[in-house]
């Protein structure tokens, strides 16, 4: 039981990791990004050929994650420009049909073009011993990457003028504009930031398991479930939602299957939403 438990703990902070972007997008833009699954394979991907061509894996993977944060800023100032002038839900389902689009783009390309590639990263140690248990250095490294990930993020949020700037413009655009905010440099900066943690993500799935480029519409669903779970203003709430999805996912696969395991997780989301449809932590935090 304990190895489920703890591959369920490390695939949670895993999808933590990859839909904050979507809370922090959601939050601050009003936009539900259906291509960011997508910009998490993007990097992965990106790192994978670069590690094929001779680069060292550690910098393949710092600029496959830089990477993805330039898709995101291509994206942002381009393709979503036009959601941005949108207000309420026409901003929301006009953001949606784009994204959508872009995903299919993305995932068109992305399998005629690289196939057969994929992101698998070793450990030079496979496993070490804790209290008595063989853990994989993997699942360590995959928790380590995501844990750090948060405490920098939230560290940015709480500590620094920007941060403190994107918080306000979440509870009040219009009052932040008022004392002097730019909304739109301030959005586009967290777009940026959210398109490197979904690059993140899909390095540390290559590191726990293994990355391909038809996991991206598997990822994007992944990801908003735990967003909506988690509520999709909460930081926190996305983090403890990410780990309780990820342990209940583990556990489903083991005992009735990975597709089984999918259909427990919607159902969890449906709940979250006709019970408390703000999420299990409903306030930005």
């Amino acid at each position: 039981m304990l190895p489920i438990l703890i591959d369920g703990v490390v695939q949670g902070l895993q999808l933590s990791l990859l839909a904050v972007g979507i809370t922090l997008i959601y939050g601050l833009g009003g936009v539900l990004n259906l291509a960011h699954g997508q910009l998490a394979i993007v990097g992965g991907v990106a790192a994978a050929l670069l590690i094929g061509g001779g680069v060292n894996a550690v910098a393949a993977c710092v600029l496959g994650v830089l990477g993805a944060g330039l898709l995101a800023l291509v994206v942002d100032r381009s393709l979503l420009v036009p959601a941005y002038r949108a207000h309420g839900e026409e901003r929301l389902l006009l953001g949606l049909v784009l994204t959508l689009g872009l995903s299919l783009l993305i995932d068109g390309y992305l399998n005629y073009q690289f196939p057969n590639t994929a992101l698998t990263l070793r450990l030079p140690v496979p496993s070490v011993n804790l209290g008595g248990f063989r853990v994989r250095s993997a699942s360590i490294g995959t928790s380590l990457i995501a844990i750090l990930a948060f405490l920098v993020l939230l560290g940015f949020l709480r500590r620094t003028l920007v941060g403190k700037a994107v918080r306000s413009i979440i509870q009040n655009e219009v009052g932040a504009e008022l004392c002097g905010i730019d909304a739109t440099r301030t959005r586009t900066l967290i777009v940026v930031l959210s398109g490197m943690l979904a690059g993140l993500a899909g390095v540390a799935q290559g590191l726990f398991s293994s990355l391909g480029t038809e996991m991206g519409v598997e990822f994007t669903i992944l990801g908003l479930i735990v967003a909506v779970v988690g509520g999709v203003r909460s930081i926190n709430g996305t983090l403890v939602a990410g780990v309780l999805l990820g342990i209940v996912n583990a556990f489903a696969s083991y005992y009735v299957g990975t597709y089984l395991a999918f259909i427990i997780l919607l159902l969890a989301a449906m709940i979250t939403i006709l019970v408390r449809p703000s999420g299990l932590l409903a306030y930005w935090t």
